[in-house]
C-alpha cells in the first residue's frame, strides 16, 4: 500500500513540476506569428485540378497545400509552414495516438456571390475562441487567435482556385491540434502541433433540405457534467458511433441525445438542436435550445441562430429562450398540437430540418410545410445565415472578407 502511496506522489510530483516549470516559462516563449510563414508551392503539373460541383463528396478531397506549426515548451511557436498537402510523420509513441491529446475546429470559406472576386470566412475569430478553451482544457498550447486566421486567409489564397463556386458550395476548413511528444508516460505534452487542410464541399444534402428521423437515446450519454461536452475533442466522436449504428438499424438517421432523470434534450447527433413550440392559450411562439452549462458544444452556428433569430423575429410573436426542455415536455406539446418545427444546426449542413423523434416506441412527428422538407423557420434561418456566407448580406464583425 506505502509502494503504491509512493508510487503515485512521485507521478504527482513529476506532473506538478512540469505544470510549474511550463507556466513559469510561458511568458519567455515566442508566440504565434504569421509574418514569419515560410511557404513552399507545389508544382503546377502535380496540382489537383479543380473537382466539378456535381462530383464534391464532403470531406473527401483536398486542396493542394497544407498549413503546419510546431510548438515545443523551449522555444515556442516555430516558424509556420504552408507547403503541399501530404502525409505527417509521427512516432509509434507520439501522446496524441495513446491519450487522445486532439482537437479540431470546422469552418468554411464561399465564394462571394455579390462580389466574386471576394472570398468570405464565417466568423473565424469565433472558432478560434473556442479552439483554445479546447486546448486550453487538454493541456495544450494556445495562440493568438488573429495570427492563425491570417495564416488560414494565406492557405485559403494559394488554392483559391479549388472554392466552388454557387450556393451551397464553399471551402471546408479543419485546423487541429495534437501533442506530439514520444513515450508512453502520461504528463503535460511538451510538443505539439497545429495543422490545417482544406476540402471543397458541395450541399451536406445534395437534394437540398432532407428531414431526419431521430431516435431519443438515454442508453448512452454524449456528454455529462463537470466532461468535456463543450470542448471539441476528437474523443467526444468515436463513442458516437455505435449508438447512432443501432439507432440506423431502427431506421433512424441520428440519436436524439438526452441526460439525466429529467430526459434534458441536449444535442443531436453531433449538431445543436432547435425545437419550435407555441402556447395554445396565448398564441406566443418559443424558440428553445439547451443552455450552455458545460456538456453542449458552443456552436458556432447555434450562437448565430440565436443572435438572428433574436434580431429578425418579432419579440410580439417569439421568445428565443435558452432552457432545458426534456423529451417528455416535447411529446406532451406535440400532443396538443404545440409542437412547429425542429432543426439542427452545425457548420457542415448550417441547419438540419427534424420530421420524426421515436421515443419508447412512440413515434413524435414534426411538422414540416405542406410539400416541403423542412419548417418556414428552419428555412428562414438557412437563408439569414447563407446570405451572410454568400456576401449577399452584410453583418458587422462576422466575416472576413479578404
Amino acid at each position: 500500500m506505502l509502494r503504491n502511496y509512493n508510487r503515485f506522489t512521485s507521478i504527482s510530483s513529476l506532473i506538478s513540476k512540469r505544470l510549474n516549470s511550463s507556466s513559469t516559462m510561458t511568458s519567455k516563449l515566442a508566440p504565434l506569428s504569421a509574418s514569419k510563414v515560410k511557404i513552399s508551392v507545389r508544382p503546377e503539373n502535380e496540382r489537383n485540378q479543380p473537382i466539378k460541383n456535381e462530383d464534391l463528396i464532403f470531406g473527401k478531397d483536398f486542396t493542394n497545400h497544407m498549413l503546419t506549426v510546431n510548438w515545443d515548451n523551449k522555444q515556442g511557436w516555430h516558424a509556420p509552414e504552408i507547403k503541399p498537402y501530404g502525409n505527417l510523420s509521427l512516432d509509434p509513441s507520439t501522446c496524441v495516438f495513446h491519450y487522445a491529446f486532439e482537437l479540431f475546429e470546422g469552418l468554411k470559406a464561399y465564394k462571394s456571390l455579390k462580389n466574386e472576386k471576394d472570398i468570405i470566412m464565417f466568423r473565424p475569430d469565433k472558432n478560434m475562441e473556442r479552439m483554445n478553451k479546447s486546448s486550453d482544457r487538454i493541456c495544450l498550447p494556445t495562440f493568438e487567435s488573429e495570427e492563425l486566421i491570417k495564416l488560414i486567409e494565406e492557405l485559403i489564397k494559394l488554392d483559391k482556385d479549388m472554392i466552388p463556386k454557387g450556393k451551397g458550395y464553399s471551402l471546408y476548413i479543419r485546423p487541429t491540434m495534437i501533442g506530439t511528444s514520444e513515450g508512453l508516460g502520461v504528463h503535460t505534452p511538451d510538443k505539439a502541433m497545429i495543422f490545417v487542410i482544406c476540402s471543397p464541399v458541395g450541399p451536406y444534402y445534395k437534394t437540398g433540405f432532407k428531414a431526419v428521423s431521430l431516435e431519443a437515446t438515454d442508453y448512452a450519454t454524449r456528454a455529462w457534467p463537470g466532461g468535456v461536452g463543450d470542448k471539441k475533442l476528437g474523443a467526444n466522436y468515436a463513442p458516437c458511433i455505435k449508438p447512432q449504428l443501432e439507432a440506423a438499424k431502427r431506421g433512424h438517421q441520428q440519436n436524439l441525445w438526452l441526460f439525466g432523470p429529467n430526459k434534458n434534450i441536449t444535442e443531436v447527433g453531433t449538431m445543436n438542436v432547435f425545437f419550435a413550440l407555441k402556447n395554445s392559450q396565448t398564441g406566443k411562439k418559443e424558440l428553445v435550445t439547451a443552455p450552455l452549462d458545460g456538456t453542449i458544444l458552443e456552436g458556432v452556428t447555434r450562437d448565430s441562430v440565436l443572435a438572428l433569430c433574436r434580431e429578425n423575429l418579432d419579440p410580439a410573436e417569439w421568445e428565443v429562450n435558452e432552457r432545458y426542455l426534456s423529451i417528455d415536455e416535447v411529446k406532451e406539446r406535440a400532443a396538443k398540437g404545440e409542437l412547429i418545427e425542429a432543426f439542427g444546426s452545425g457548420t457542415a449542413a448550417v441547419v438540419s430540418p427534424i420530421k420524426n423523434i421515436s421515443y419508447q416506441g412512440v413515434d413524435i412527428s414534426v411538422p414540416l410545410q405542406e410539400g416541403k422538407q423542412s419548417g418556414k423557420l428552419t428555412e428562414d434561418v438557412m437563408k439569414w445565415i447563407s446570405d451572410i456566407q454568400y456576401g449577399i448580406t452584410e453583418k458587422a464583425n462576422w466575416t472576413k472578407v479578404f
